[in-house]
Parts: structure tokens; sequence; C-alpha cells
């Protein structure tokens, strides 16, 4: 029954900028890895990205998922990110009074007319300092259900 338990992993970008990724799974030895495929992701040093392996307070215990590692932790990690990203673009048009197809991604920066913001700026506007897009909740993170 194992096989057929889910894994997941969480990614709360905290108002700081700093990170955390929640995985379901046991330690792996590859959480420095993990942390620097978020980094790489949203433009961040690997050091703002904290993993927490077979994370209970986040996902807590006997619900189903699978703790055994797995080759889908990058991928889940990459469907997180990119979730993260794309609500952020959102909220970087709202931040910066641009639409937000007008803005680029370069280098962990939405970039438009109007300026930039990182993902930290995003972060902490996300939290309550500014107005949202309509629709979309308040905070940055994200969550991949993987097998």
């Amino acid at each position: 029954m194992a096989d057929e338990a889910y894994r997941a992993v969480f990614l709360r970008v905290h108002p700081t900028g700093k990170m955390v990724l929640s995985l379901t799974t046991e330690p792996d030895g590859n959480e420095g890895r993990y942390a620097q495929l978020v980094a790489s992701e949203l433009g961040v040093p690997a050091l703002d990205v904290k993993v927490v392996p077979a994370d209970e307070s986040r996902f807590g215990t006997g619900h189903g998922f699978n703790t055994s590692p797995s080759d889908g932790v990058p991928t889940a990690i990459a469907s997180a990110t990119e979730k993260i990203r794309a609500k952020a673009h959102l909220i970087a048009g709202v931040a910066l009074e641009t639409p937000a197809d007008d803005l680029k991604w370069e280098d962990g920066v939405f970039v438009g007319p109007a300026g930039a913001r990182t993902i930290a700026d995003i972060a902490l506007y996300a939290h309550g300092s500014g107005e949202l897009p309509p629709g979309v909740e308040g905070g940055l993170d994200a969550q991949a259900v993987y097998r």
C-alpha cells in the first residue's frame, strides 16, 4: 500500500524573503540540492532556503503519505516554485501598478516600466503591506503532491 500513498512538498516564502521547503519524505542527503533548486528557480541565495524533511509539524502523522525518499522531489519542487512565481507575478503587477503581462522575470526579479521587485519584496507585499489582485489570497506559498 505504501507505493500508492502520496508524497508532498510545501514551500512557504516568509515576509522576510526567507523560505521553508517542507517535505513528507525522510532525509535522503539531497537537501542541499533541493535548497539550490528552489534558489535557482526563485532567484534567492540557497542559504535563504531551509529544507525540512519529514516535516510532521507541517504535514502531521498518519495521513497516508509516503515518507520514503523519491526521485520525484525535484519535479515537485519545480511545480511548487512555478506556482509561487505565477502568484508573485500577479502580485508584482499590482505592486508596480503595471499589467502583469508587461513584467519580465529576469534573474529573480520582476522588471517592468515602473520599476522592479524581487521575490522578497513581493513576499512582504503579499503578507499584508499592499493591495492584492482580485481573487488572490495573501501570503506566498504553494504545495505540490506527487507519488
